[in-house]
């Protein structure tokens, strides 16, 4: 059986430097306090890397990143945050090497807790090796790491191969020329070294090509807060919030439709294509806008662009959500008869927003429509939506949903993409004998061929399950728990 031997950081990740992980979990596991502190000790982790001393500064980075933080959410963050940064990051031509052998083991110098979700669900790896962090009786870290675990990467790679000799190693040349750091390679028959080139000799497995794809991810930075980065969002919160504040106020007081002309002078930007519908008129039904669903911003967005307020359904939105928001919701119970009744009931009374994907996905994929949207009119009007963001997301599973619409505001220059398509021919609904499921799902591929998205099968409870542990499901809290809830997301700017 040939089998590899990599590096994780410097080898199949372009970056060398993993400060950027550690801030993503100071940041998302414990709160901007110690996300600046971090940042603050970036210059004396980079001293002890210039004097030979990386193992040093690796357990300073990890100490200051996890200690007190629960185990729980070192996990969570690990599940839900870190392995789209890490896929961003990633060498495609490490990993066409990589993958074409038949039993892959990654080798990592941080926590193994961190990295071991996205090498085994993503790049495939049957092991992983890294460090072992140490928990206190409570569950807690206490920012150590198990005994010597940072330095006996090799006996640990030779135990996993029981004293076989592994195909071949990945690694870089500091790496493998280190006197502190055995290097596990020198175990292998082959050293390579990046640059990769791909060639036959390497090209076992041709038919995997591509890594498994990140859909699902958490989190509310979007870009690796690398240290000139994470400067900038520490510079730019407070200015953020107040920015934040004043859109929404302004777009509370002005009517609907001055907010898109209003919203260039605060940095926002509405792209709008195709040609929307004219408001319905004498005893006419209302149209049904059937949206993609990026951010709970959609529905207002487009209310914005056709200049009046049109109801949106809504599912899980926050009560502060609901009150913030300058048009009407309709709160689904997801028993199917009684929703069926209360957009039947709306309908009837003028236009209505759905969003069939049930929640929102931030990749360029289409998450499964629910067809009852196609049982209850047969004016459907398709409207791709899509946004831009540079700071931060405006969508959460892990944390309280109130602070979306935050969030998103608290961005330099959101800018958002609305498309209308046209309204679908009689012969393309139910009234022409189309089951509800061929609606939604010819729906759900005129709207992803419009943005260029891929569809899929995924549902509302797959992502939720991928990203918080649970099926997304809502239900009665006490109020205790909602409090918790609030306090929890809170964390970024009160610890």
């Amino acid at each position: 059986m040939e089998s590899v031997v990599s590096e994780l950081e410097g080898t199949l990740l372009k970056d060398y430097d993993p400060f950027s992980y550690f801030m993503l979990v100071a940041f998302e596991a414990s709160g901007l306090i110690r996300f600046a502190l971090l940042l603050i000790l970036w210059p004396l982790i980079q001293l002890l890397n210039m004097f030979g001393m990386r193992d040093t500064g690796l357990k300073v980075m990890i100490f200051v990143a996890v200690a007190g933080v629960s185990k729980s959410e070192i996990e969570s963050v690990a599940r839900a945050v870190l392995p789209k940064f890490y896929m961003d990051d990633l060498d495609m031509d490490a990993w066409k090497v990589f993958s074409s052998y038949d039993k892959r083991v990654v080798v990592t110098k941080t926590p193994r807790v961190m990295v071991e979700r996205f090498v085994k669900e993503h790049l495939r790896a049957d092991e992983v090796i890294g460090s072992e962090l140490s928990f206190n009786r409570f569950g807690l870290a206490t920012g150590l790491v198990q005994g010597d675990s940072i330095n006996t990467i090799s006996e640990r790679v030779a135990k996993i191969f029981n004293n076989e000799v592994p195909t071949l190693g990945m690694a870089r040349h500091s790496t493998t020329s280190s006197s502190s750091y055995d290097s596990f390679s020198q175990l292998c028959k082959e050293q390579i070294q990046p640059p990769f080139k791909t060639n036959q000799k390497y090209n076992h497995h041709p038919e995997l090509l591509r890594p498994h794809p990140v859909i699902f991810h958490d989190g509310r930075l979007v870009k690796r807060p690398t240290p000139a980065t994470s400067l900038l969002i520490l510079l730019w919160i407070p200015l953020g919030i107040l920015l934040a504040i004043i859109r929404i106020m302004v777009g509370s007081i002005l009517p609907f439709w001055a907010i898109p002309h209003i919203s260039r002078l605060f940095g926002g930007k509405v792209i709008v294509k195709g040609k929307p519908p004219h408001p319905p008129s004498g005893g006419n039904s209302g149209v049904l806008f059937v949206c993609t669903h990026r951010t709970l911003m959609d529905p207002v967005v487009l209310s914005s662009v056709l200049q009046r307020k049109i109801p949106a359904v809504t599912y899980s939105i926050s009560r502060l959500s609901e009150i913030l928001s300058p048009i009407p919701t309709v709160r689904l119970t997801r028993t199917r008869h009684v929703d069926a009744e209360k957009i039947k009931r709306e309908l009837s009374k003028g236009d209505l927003v759905v969003c069939p994907e049930g929640t929102t996905c931030r990749e360029p994929f289409l998450l499964r429509f629910s067809a009852l949207f196609a049982e209850l009119t047969d004016r459907i009007v398709p409207v791709a939506m899509n946004y831009r963001v540079g700071f931060f997301h405006a969508t959460t599973a892990r944390g309280w949903k109130g602070l979306d619409p935050i969030f998103f505001f608290m961005n330099p220059r959101p800018v958002y993409e609305v498309t209308f398509l046209n309204e679908l021919p009689v012969e393309a609904t139910c009234s022409a004998g189309k089951s509800p499921h061929d609606v939604a799902n010819y729906v759900q591929r005129i709207l992803g061929a419009t943005l260029g998205f891929e569809c899929t099968n995924f549902t509302r409870k797959d992502k939720y399950r991928v990203l918080a542990g649970n099926d997304g499901s809502v239900s009665c809290t006490s109020l205790v728990d909602r409090m918790m809830k609030v306090v929890s997301t809170f964390k970024p700017f009160l610890q």
